[in-house]
């Protein structure tokens, strides 16, 4: 594997790179604040800015580590920062990667988030070299499931009461993943609307 850390990407609509201090404001504006982004995740919603600018400071440093893959999503037409992808777990050993991702509710059903994870899982089997990207989501949260079809991850399974919502109930969790073989096979009909920029900006 190949540890390039958070290269800027970009795909015909968006632009993934590095979060900075500076993205706070948006962030708590467009998801961080909003318990419908968050009700199906581990972290409730924040509830003071100031937060937020120290969580971000903190991922802008982050950001400087080569082993760190953690994008902000921004609309390339204005610049606005709308969600979060990243790498929450990486298994060197396994050469596996497990992805998470949240999305301003505005933005929902406009394919943002299919396009920004392809560009990820893009990135982390050219790239970065794993050899398997999974992604796990709440069994009630349907459209996060039809991201992760639409970029090809196939379902696993289901973890019956393995997760804890915010609001402290158990609901089960459903696991899907890609192979790198996989995505070999299927990248050119994927990607065809998908501009991908290994570079580092």
């Amino acid at each position: 594997m190949n540890y390039p850390g958070s290269r800027v990407l970009e795909t015909a609509r968006l632009t993934l790179r590095p979060f900075c201090a500076a993205d706070a404001q948006q962030a708590f504006d467009n998801w961080m604040s909003d318990p419908l982004v968050t009700q199906y995740l581990t972290w409730a919603p924040h509830g003071d800015i100031a937060f937020t600018r120290r969580l971000l400071a903190a991922w802008e440093e982050e950001a400087k580590l080569d082993d760190v893959f953690h994008w902000a999503i921004v609309l390339r037409g204005s610049g606005e920062v709308v969600g979060d992808i990243s790498v929450v777990s990486l298994d060197r050993r396994a050469e596996s990667a497990q992805v998470g991702y949240c999305l301003c509710r505005r933005r929902w059903g406009r394919g943002i988030m299919t396009e920004a994870l392809s560009a990820v899982i893009g990135y982390l089997f050219a790239a970065v070299g794993v050899w398997r990207i999974e992604g796990t989501y709440v069994a009630d949260n349907a459209a996060s499931g039809r991201v992760m079809e639409k970029c090809g991850m196939q379902r696993e399974g289901v973890a019956r009461q393995a997760w804890v919502l915010p609001s402290g109930e158990r609901a089960d969790l459903v696991h899907r993943a890609v192979l790198r073989g996989e995505w070999q096979r299927s990248r050119r009909g994927a990607a065809r609307w998908v501009n991908l920029l290994w570079q580092a900006k």
